[in-house]
C-alpha cells in the first residue's frame, strides 16, 4: 500500500481543500482567487550522478494582482511516525526556498499513524541560537470523527476513517464519508476513485 501515492493524488486533486484542512492555521485567510500551482518534487543536484531528494507535494500559492508574496506549502506524509525525519524535513524546506528564491516556507507532515516524539529543532551554542525550526504537525489519527462528519470540505470528509472513532461508529464514519463523496464531487470518475480512498482507508 503506497500511502505516499494515494495522499499525493488526494492533495493534488484538491489542493485548495487540503490546505484547509492539513494546515488551517496556515491557509485560514487564503483568498478564493489565489493560484495554487504543484511545485517540481526532485530537487536540483549539486554534482549530476548524485542522490536527489523528493518531496512529497510542494505547493505555491500566489495572489493574482502580487499583493503578497507567494507562500509555500511543504506538504509530507508520514505513515510510520517512527520513520520521520525533521532533519531530512529541514534539508527540503532550505532546498526548496533557496530553488524557489523564497523564504516564506510552511512546513506541514501529515501524519497517519501516531505523532512524532520531536516537533521542533534548534542548532545553537551557550549564546546563540543560530537555526530555529518548526512545522504544522497534522496527525490524522487524533482528530475527533465527529468535528468533521458534515463537513464542506471533501478533503476532510475522505479522511474521517482515518481519525479518532469508537469501534462501534465504524458504519457511520464510512457513510459520512461516502456521503461526503457523493455531494461534494459532482465528477463521477473522481467519486469512483476516492470511493477506493475510503474503502482503503475504512477497513470494514
Amino acid at each position: 500500500m503506497s500511502h505516499d501515492q494515494n495522499f499525493k493524488n488526494l492533495i493534488l486533486d484538491y489542493p485548495r481543500q487540503a490546505l484547509a484542512f492539513f494546515a488551517e492555521a496556515e491557509a485560514l485567510d487564503l483568498p478564493g482567487e489565489v493560484r495554487i500551482t504543484p511545485v517540481r518534487q526532485e530537487q536540483l543536484q549539486e554534482r549530476l550522478g548524485e542522490r536527489f531528494r523528493e518531496l512529497d507535494i510542494p505547493l505555491l500559492v500566489e495572489w493574482p494582482k502580487g499583493e503578497r508574496a507567494a507562500l509555500l506549502f511543504v506538504i509530507e506524509e508520514e505513515s510510520d511516525p517512527q520513520r520521520f525525519s525533521i532533519h531530512r524535513l529541514v534539508h527540503y524546506c532550505t532546498d526548496l526556498a533557496e530553488l524557489c528564491q523564497t523564504d516564506r516556507v510552511v512546513p506541514v507532515v501529515v501524519f497517519l499513524r501516531g505523532g512524532p516524539s520531536r516537533r521542533s529543532l534548534e542548532l545553537h551554542s551557550e549564546r546563540h541560537t543560530y537555526l530555529s525550526f518548526t512545522f504544522i504537525a497534522c496527525e490524522l489519527a487524533g482528530m475527533p470523527y465527529r468535528r468533521y462528519r458534515d463537513s464542506d470540505n471533501l478533503v476532510a470528509r475522505l479522511n474521517l476513517p482515518n481519525m479518532r472513532y469508537e469501534p462501534a461508529e465504524r458504519v457511520d464514519v464510512y457513510a459520512a464519508a461516502v456521503r461526503g463523496l457523493s455531494t461534494l464531487e459532482p465528477d463521477p470518475e473522481r467519486q469512483l476513485k476516492y470511493a477506493d480512498f475510503i474503502d482503503i482507508y475504512s477497513a470494514l
